[in-house]
């Protein structure tokens, strides 16, 4: 037969749903603390506590001197009784003892009641926060017990209480003490008192979640919910898209006969939810979300400040069912959309596409252009003012000319951001890039200017010439800045200077070209040599030189003593012989090259033996000035290229200008 300890101590464990460890570390706590109590032992003394789960036996070992006589028994020891724990125990040392009082179960008992209590219910919230907190933003199910002004109080898992407030019921929803109850769990707030769960069915995540539910596609991924509009116990408009192709998003949520979303109505307290297809375009989004209404036509205005708006014409007899009652339908389709939606009804839309073209500037050019046609229009809302029939004919001039009005417009608004973003790439380009790394501080204005342009959104110098270039009248604007601190910044900005670029001496040659011992090409204009083509930039600075130079190179003489170049020894008759050729140089004089050397020859060369390629070291030195010293020239190289085109061969001088850098002159 088990143990009236053990019994008790397995009750507590299925009452309270803690951990076995949790409860016995409590209870090994109190006992401490009623031993403590009984035999009134400091707290600086080390006392432990075991408990036996099987008998339930306490033990109690306290941490004692070791002395000769014992005069105070709570704290010392004999060296005889400390040698039964510890052999190697001497006088003077700490030992640990068991130090169980006689009569400690029943004092235990009614001491350790309080602490093992609070033990225990700092252990269940602790367990209760942890648990609901990892359900936030699920729906949890409840047991109503108690029903008051404030809201429901409903028993959750874990002997865990939530609150469903008045204002997260769903409207006109009535409970009852003991009904089952589904809600969000919206929170979770850690009180003195333990754990507050704040529950909610009026949250547009509780409709989320009650489709999650019950929809499988949406569970699974192959549909997605885009957004939710909602007003609780009224109407709802949800916007869903299909992830994997071939599902239909709206079927799949209504259901066969609607069994799927008719679950959910009842949930909601007969709540009506509209399940519309979610689109890119936001022409047809906007059109959709308005359903069941039939929307003629969606004008977007994107370029407003602030909030998008969206003007949406409808017929006549669809604007009562598109605004809704008390515009609930065309509020909750804003809140879908994020437009703001106007609506107007097509004898509506018309009368205002007459009278802009009449009064505001803007239609000008379009009222020119419709001048024929305004006629006929108004002649067809007369008719329809008069009460007399309109034919469907005459329904289509209508929705023909405001469509043609409203997308007129909105296409010189978009002419109009163009400009204005052309203004602004031009006053860029004006601007050197230095000044948006210039605080706004170094501008030399005063501080009270400048934090008040700081306040305003211009961080540096950049920002404010932008401005200044584009509307200076923005700047003027400005709480606090007038026309004395306009002349502070004007006068700032005229006499601000910025260091200039030092432009780079060469660009680098993009592509090499693929000819076999002819150099590189270096051109303006794109090649063509042996099917390969290649755009090479040419040099971005040409630096003046002070006179004309010569190359000198190493070039071997014919028996006239002219310059010749060595070529293949061997020459076949009949082949297309080297024009002599003299490019007209503008520094250089060029290499003259003697007849005989056929095009195949040439390319077949090896460099090392058409060597016209050499380092030329020119010790020229300019004298500018007397005492001053003299300029030694850097070296120069000399390359030979074939252009196949002219038939020509060139002779390139290149010179070296710096650390790793050539420049290349013909």
């Amino acid at each position: 037969m088990k143990n009236e300890f053990v019994l008790a101590f397995n009750e507590v464990l299925e009452e309270k749903q803690l951990p076995k460890e949790l409860i016995q570390e409590a209870l090994e706590a109190a006992m401490v603390s009623a031993y403590r109590r009984s035999v009134n032992a400091s707290n600086a003394q080390q006392v432990d506590a075991t408990i036996d789960l099987e008998t339930g036996k306490v033990a109690i070992f306290a941490e004692k001197e070791v002395v000769e006589t014992v005069q105070d028994p709570r704290t010392e020891v004999t060296l005889e009784d400390s040698r039964k724990i510890n052999e190697e125990a001497q006088l003077g040392d700490m030992v640990i003892v068991e130090s169980t009082p006689k009569d400690f179960g029943r004092v235990a008992a009614q001491t350790a009641r309080q602490v093992i209590q609070q033990r225990i219910r700092e252990a269940e919230r602790d367990a209760q926060m942890a648990y609901f907190n990892k359900q936030t933003g699920e729906i949890v199910s409840g047991v109503v017990q108690a029903v008051n002004a404030q809201g429901v109080t409903l028993g959750l898992d874990m002997k865990a209480e939530g609150v469903l407030p008045r204002n997260h019921m769903i409207l006109g929803e009535r409970f009852r003490v003991h009904d089952r109850v589904r809600a969000l769990l919206l929170e979770v707030k850690n009180t003195p008192r333990g754990p507050q769960i704040v529950l909610s069915r009026a949250h547009r995540n509780f409709l989320k979640r009650s489709l999650e539910n019950e929809v499988p596609e949406i569970f699974h991924g192959m549909v997605e919910i885009r957004s939710i509009s909602r007003e609780p116990g009224q109407r709802s408009k949800v916007a869903v898209s299909a992830v994997q192709a071939g599902v239909d998003p709206v079927g799949a949520c209504v259901g066969i006969r609607g069994v799927r979303i008719q679950a959910i109505v009842r949930e909601l307290n007969d709540e009506k939810i509209d399940v519309i297809e979610w689109s890119p375009d936001p022409v047809v989004y906007i059109a959709k979300a308005l359903s069941p209404a039939r929307v003629s036509g969606v004008y977007l205005n994107e370029h407003t400040k602030g909030i998008k708006t969206a003007t949406v014409v409808v017929p006549e007899d669809q604007l009562s069912l598109a605004i809704g009652r008390d515009g609930q339908n065309a509020r909750l389709a804003a809140k879908l959309t994020s437009w703001r939606i106007d609506i107007k009804s097509l004898p509506e839309a018309t009368s205002d596409a007459i009278y802009k073209l009449q009064n505001d500037p803007e239609y000008a050019r379009q009222a020119e252009e419709e001048a024929d046609v305004v006629s006929v229009v108004e002649h067809i809302l007369a008719k329809k003012a008069e009460g007399r029939p309109v034919t469907p004919e005459e329904y289509q001039t209508l929705n023909q000319f405001v469509d043609r009005i409203e997308r007129g417009l909105v296409r010189q608004r978009e002419k109009e951001l163009r400009e204005e973003e052309e203004r602004q790439t031009i006053a860029l380009a004006n601007i050197p890039p230095a000044a948006f790394e210039m605080p706004l501080e170094d501008l030399g204005i005063p501080l009270r200017f400048a934090n008040l342009l700081s306040g305003a959104g211009f961080v540096t110098v950049g920002d404010l010439l932008l401005q200044m270039r584009l509307d200076p009248n923005e700047i003027l604007k400005l709480e606090g800045i007038g026309a004395k601190a306009m002349e502070a910044i004007e006068g700032a900005l005229a006499n601000l200077s910025f260091p200039e670029p030092v432009p780079d001496q060469l660009v680098a040659i993009e592509e090499e070209v693929g000819v076999q011992d002819a150099g590189e090409m270096v051109t303006g204009e794109p090649v063509i040599i042996e099917g390969v083509r290649a755009e090479v930039e040419i040099p971005i600075v040409q630096p003046a030189l002070e006179s004309a130079e010569t190359i000198e190179a190493e070039i071997p003489l014919s028996e006239a003593g002219e310059e010749i170049l060595p070529l293949a020894p061997e020459f076949e008759e009949g082949e297309r012989k080297i024009d002599e050729i003299i490019e007209e140089p503008t520094v250089d004089t060029a290499l003259v090259l003697e007849e005989g050397a056929t095009l195949d020859e040439l390319f077949t060369l090896r460099p090392e033996v058409l060597d016209i390629t050499g380092a030329i070291d020119d010790e020229d030195e300019d004298e500018t000035d007397v005492g001053k010293k003299k300029k030694k020239k850097g070296k120069k190289f000399v390359e030979v290229e074939y252009d196949p085109e002219k038939d020509v061969t060139l002779v390139k001088k290149k010179r070296k200008r710096g650390e790793g850098e050539w420049e290349g002159e013909w």
